[in-house]
Formats: C-alpha cells, sequence, structure tokens
C-alpha cells in the first residue's frame, strides 16, 4: 500500500511540515497589516549574501533632524528561526518606526530558515550582514545612499524573539569593542524578548497564559524545528548558560539592553540572563512591560507601550554613542 503524506508540524499557517520529508512554506504571513509608506522614510533592498540570495533592507529619514551621520541600528526579525522576513507588514513599520523615532539608518535582514536550514545557519547569516556593513564601510566604491549618512563608529545590534537570540551570539562572538569589525564599531545590543531555550522549564514556562500568543507549545515546536539533529533546548546557541555554553563571566561584552513583555512565557529567561550578566559585573539593563505579550510592540506599534519602548531605546541609543 502506498505511503499517505500528512501534515506533521505546522507554523502559524505560514510553514507546513509533511511525514515524507516535503515542506510548504508561504511567503507572506498569515495576517493581514496594512503598510504605513508615507514618505518620510527612504528604503530599499539589497543583496549581502549572493550565494544564497540573501537580502537585506535598507531604511534612513528622507529629512534627517540633524546634519551630523545617524547611528545604525540592525533590526533582526523573528520568528522561532522557522517563520519570518524583513518583508512582513509588521517587520516593515516597525523599521519606519524605528528610523524615524531613532533618526536612524535601520537594517533589517533576512536569514536561511529552518528546518530546511537548522542553527547555527541563522547565526552564520546574522554575523554576514554585519560583516557587509565593514564591507560597505572599507569599500572603493561603496553605496552612497548607505554611506552618505551612516555614521560607522556607532552601530546597534538589535534582534526580536529569534533575533534577539541572534542578537546574543553575535554580542559573544564579536565581544567588546568589535575589534575584527573595524573600523565598524558595535556600540550596544537590543534583545528585544530574546528567544532562549533550555531542558528544564522556568516557572513562567509552565505556570504562565495557555492563550499566550507565543504559547508553549508553538515554543516546543520552533526548538524542534531549529536546533541541530540530535541536540536539545540546552545547546551552546539555544540556552546561554546550558552545560556546554561558553562562561560569559569570561568574556567582555559591549552594552546590553533586555526589553521583554510581563505575559510573555519568555519572559523568565530573558530576566535570569539579565540578573546573572548583572551580577558578573556587566553593562546589563533589563526592562519589563506589565501586561504584555510577546510581540506586542510590532503588533500594537502606537500602544503607550510601544511608545515608551522607543523612547528608552532611544536613550540607550544616546547613553552609547561616545
Amino acid at each position: 500500500m502506498e505511503d499517505v503524506k500528512y501534515e506533521v508540524e505546522e507554523c502559524r499557517g505560514v510553514l507546513r511540515v509533511y511525514s515524507d520529508g516535503t515542506i510548504l512554506r508561504l511567503t507572506k504571513p498569515s495576517f493581514e497589516v496594512p503598510i504605513h509608506d508615507d514618505g518620510s522614510i527612504l528604503w530599499k533592498d539589497v543583496v549581502f549574501q549572493a550565494m544564497h540570495n540573501l537580502q537585506l533592507r535598507l531604511y534612513k529619514p528622507a529629512s534627517p533632524i540633524s546634519a551630523a551621520k545617524l547611528p545604525v541600528f540592525y533590526y533582526i526579525h523573528g520568528g522561532g528561526f522557522c517563520i519570518g522576513s524583513r518583508a512582513w507588514p509588521n517587520c516593515h513599520n516597525f523599521c519606519f518606526k524605528l528610523a524615524s523615532e531613532l533618526q536612524a539608518v535601520v537594517i533589517s535582514p533576512d536569514y536561511r530558515l529552518a528546518p530546511e536550514n537548522r542553527l547555527p545557519t541563522a547565526i552564520e547569516d546574522g554575523y554576514a550582514a554585519i560583516k557587509w556593513l565593514q564591507d560597505q564601510a572599507v569599500s572603493d566604491e561603496p553605496d552612497t545612499w548607505l554611506t552618505d549618512v551612516a555614521d560607522f563608529s556607532r552601530v546597534f545590534i538589535s534582534g526580536d524573539s529569534a533575533g534577539g537570540n541572534i542578537a546574543h551570539n553575535l554580542a559573544v562572538r564579536l565581544q567588546a569593542g568589535s575589534v575584527e569589525l573595524d573600523p565598524v564599531r558595535v556600540r550596544g545590543y537590543v534583545y528585544l524578548l530574546p528567544f532562549f531555550g533550555g531542558t528544564i522549564r522556568t516557572k513562567f514556562e509552565a505556570e504562565g497564559p495557555k492563550d499566550a500568543f507565543l504559547n508553549i507549545e508553538l515554543i516546543d515546536r520552533f526548538w524542534r524545528l531549529s536546533i541541530p539533529i540530535g541536540s536539545t533546548t540546552d545547546h551552546p546557541l539555544v540556552n546561554p548558560f546550558g552545560p556546554n555554553s561558553p562562561n560569559l563571566e569570561n568574556i567582555d561584552l559591549d552594552p546590553i539592553l533586555v526589553l521583554v513583555g510581563g505575559c510573555d512565557l519568555l519572559k523568565d529567561r530573558a530576566q535570569d540572563y539579565a540578573n546573572k550578566l548583572k551580577n558578573y559585573g556587566k553593562n546589563i539593563e533589563y526592562v519589563e512591560f506589565e501586561g504584555q505579550q510577546h510581540g506586542f510592540f510590532t503588533i500594537n506599534p502606537n500602544s503607550e507601550s510601544s511608545k515608551k519602548l522607543m523612547l528608552i531605546i532611544k536613550k540607550f541609543i544616546q547613553d552609547n554613542s561616545s
């Protein structure tokens, strides 16, 4: 008898994995969001990794408030390493807001997704997106659209959820001063609800709201699909304090800002991360937004919490720019 193909895993209606190993992936999210492009922010797409046709999206204010060069702010999208794109409307709109509110050049890179490309692929692609900026900084024929306005000595690396995990792994790899990127200088990292894991459930993962936007079943599914075959969620790229993870106490890190929602099941891991790094004497700030769920700032970018989040990021950039 012929085997009947059936669905094994499904993520947000965008990704479907079947029993015969085939994968169906939609390019658009399952939700409809209007794009708010009022012309105040200029943007364009650039290939940063030709071999895999990986693109990043660049944003800059059409009429910057200041004549000075602008800080560079990377925004690495989320999606459990399995879904998401720089081109998704929620990501696109948030980058408009970042470029406008922060008065920054925003760089939003794509990366290869799981399960076709399991970790560490996403981390490597994130690194390639940062190295692309260094190539621009030293090029004899750079893209002046970028280089005329970007201050390569003031770069901030931010990531949302899985992107926050990538940002952490880049912070560990590049370390304080980001010497290998010279003349590009990373000044700090902003983790937005970072996606960390571990084999032992945290209290909030076990007892938090079952109807959370990012619920525990989906968290488990994302890890199942994205960690290397045969690994557990204590993998060093997943759990910063796993048994085989590098000792962060011995690593010199640039300043880090961690922002989470109070109803986010990932909250405990982010708070534990911040507390441990603070105890190690690192420059780290942790802010929790009461009552907010995972992804609140892209789901409702005009809420009071989202506005407050933007002001906190802006202050972090100002405090770490000199």
